[in-house]
């Protein structure tokens, strides 16, 4: 499957464990926001303070993956060009949306309004019968967030460049959510305008070997209760 997310728009779908999502910029500043839930138990879900602090880290590149509630692996990341993508910025919502790009409305400009990663997600959240009470911390692919000696965080507007690819392997059947809406972190006075295409396709699922499997001895841990899980289910 072969998908561009336009800048502003949403999509969900449930991908199977074994497939990989690459995402590529076709051009430079994107930002695709990120959620994911098991499918098959939508209460598990990917919990962002477990993953950074398991792995010791604040940022996502290869071979990080993404925990669940329960300390399973759900995604990997196999493939990065960039090196940091942001766990901690959150999504855009609406009075922030108006408040640095001017308000808009639907009524007004229909499909050309500005949308929000808030409203997006719970849009697409509602689709698959849950609601706003199930927006958990979401990942910004492309986006890097640091922080200074002093604690200050501050966003990079020069780290995502045009052809910029990371890829994901999803390690259970999983209900993954995105928006292409800015980080609520980038000061850009204009709403970014930055389409990114999706790709999915199938890889050879982990195994004892896998780069990501080792990559942390946490990860292992991760690993196993995902491999435990999947020998239990009918």
């Amino acid at each position: 499957m072969e998908k561009i997310i336009e800048a502003g728009s949403k999509w969900s779908n449930v991908v199977a464990k074994g497939k990989a999502v690459r995402f590529t910029a076709l051009e430079d500043g994107a930002n695709i926001s990120l959620l994911l839930y098991n499918a098959k138990n939508t209460t598990d879900r990917y919990n962002m303070p477990d993953s950074l602090k398991a792995q010791h880290t604040s940022k996502f590149t290869k071979g990080n993956i993404l925990m669940t509630d329960n300390g399973r692996a759900m995604a990997s990341i196999i493939e990065d060009s960039l090196g940091w993508h942001d766990p901690i910025g959150g999504y855009s919502t609406r009075a922030g949306t108006d408040s640095r790009y001017g308000e808009t409305t639907f009524q007004k400009l229909l499909n050309e309004y500005y949308r929000s990663g808030e409203e997006n997600f719970v849009k697409e959240l509602m689709r698959h019968g849950l609601t706003k009470r199930d927006l958990v911390p979401n990942i910004n692919l492309f986006s890097k967030i640091y922080a200074d000696e002093a604690g200050s965080m501050h966003f990079d507007p020069e780290h995502a460049k045009a052809g910029d690819t990371v890829t994901l392997r999803l390690e259970m059947d999983s209900l993954m959510i995105l928006s292409n809406t800015p980080n609520p972190q980038d000061p850009a006075a204009d709403f970014p305008s930055v389409p990114v295409k999706m790709e999915v396709f199938d890889v050879k699922e982990a195994d004892e070997n896998d780069y990501c499997v080792n990559y942390h001895p946490e990860n292992r841990r991760a690993f196993e209760n995902t491999w435990e899980y999947h020998s239990l289910l009918v």
